[in-house]
């Protein structure tokens, strides 16, 4: 009798212990069949871009390493949300990946209070792709050489201090410098980074916080003038420009970014393939080299780093909304 209740309860706990090895081995099995097919990689803006180059020549190597053809699907619309919101109702399989960019994710986050998705709660960031910095550029004739001298003229002359800019990532950028220094400058809305330019050199506005493509042309010209670019480090495309912390403002370190998810509900087994993979890829020599012809500079970042980076993006992001009373629709 004694016997049989020991076989009974070493029956229930090996069946215990079977129902709780079952999952592991159910991703391990999942993780040792896949990829058996292509895998999607969905972009939330028109093609040309540059996260749509960034993705067609990681995923160009990605697809080599792993075995299966890759295709890209650009998705546009709503700042990038309308494919956010796609990627996250697809199947969490892992042959969707999405490239969020920082404008779609950390910066949509915090000035949406009704964003359907969380970009490292919906998703999960696998590794960033690039990132670059921001330019601060101001009219060739003004007499401020530096960020300090640009911030003392405006101070003493506040009905001309305004500022062009287009989306939220740069509204950002010059409210969190507004924000650091006491700059007074108003917004003047323009509908691409190219108008925010060519408004500066027109000198219709004081200074934009723009993406490099836009700017380095006409800063090489000599039609506007760089006076730091964001971050703390310079820019190799612009060595000879200091950065912000050596401007002396190192809390405006705002930089654009762009990187690999899936969805939060994606096996581990197959996300870490997945972003393994997509580390190697951005690491290949050739794809190093290429991103940084781009004036960006390459990522391959583990995934729990770049999950913390995005995360204190969006808080950075929502103290600049709440202290600049910034509101979007």
């Amino acid at each position: 009798m004694k016997f049989g209740r020991l076989g009974a309860l070493l029956a229930g706990a090996a069946i215990a212990a079977a129902a709780f090895v079952q999952p592991a081995f159910a991703q391990g099995d999942a993780a040792a069949g896949f990829p058996n097919k292509p895998i999607r990689i969905v972009i939330p803006f028109a093609a040309g871009g540059g996260n749509d180059l960034f993705a067609r020549l990681v995923g160009q190597r990605f697809s080599e390493l792993i075995g299966q053809p890759v295709i890209i699907e650009n998705r546009p619309g709503a700042g990038g949300r309308i494919a956010a919101e796609y990627v996250m109702n697809q199947p969490a399989d892992g042959y969707t990946m999405f490239v969020g960019a920082s404008g779609v994710m950390s910066v949509a986050a915090a000035i949406y209070p009704n964003l359907p998705y969380h970009p490292t709660k919906t998703f999960t960031p696998l590794t960033m792709t690039a990132n670059f910095p921001l330019i601060v550029v101001i009219p060739a004739s003004h007499p401020a050489k530096t960020v300090k001298e640009l911030v003392d003229w405006a101070k003493k002359n506040p009905d001309k201090a305004n500022y062009a800019s287009t989306s939220p990532a740069f509204i950002i950028s010059v409210e969190l410098l507004k924000l650091k220094s006491g700059m007074p400058a108003t917004m003047i809305p323009y509908k691409s980074s190219n108008e925010m330019v060519l408004s500066v050199m027109q000198g219709q506005s004081l200074l934009t916080i723009t993406d490099g493509p836009p700017a380095i042309p006409q800063i090489k010209a000599g039609k506007v003038r760089a006076i730091a670019v964001t971050g703390s480090q310079r820019s190799a495309e612009l060595p000879d420009v200091p950065s912000m912390a050596e401007a002396g403002f190192p809390e405006v370190n705002t930089q654009l970014w762009s990187g690999f998810f899936v969805s939060a509900k994606t096996p581990a087994a197959i996300a870490a393939r997945l972003e393994d993979n997509l580390r190697k890829a951005i690491a290949d020599a050739g794809v190093n080299q290429k991103l940084k012809a781009m004036a960006v500079n390459p990522g391959g970042t583990p995934s729990a780093e770049f999950r913390a980076m995005i995360d204190k993006d969006i808080q950075t992001y929502v103290e600049v909304v709440k202290a600049a009373n910034l509101k979007f629709n």
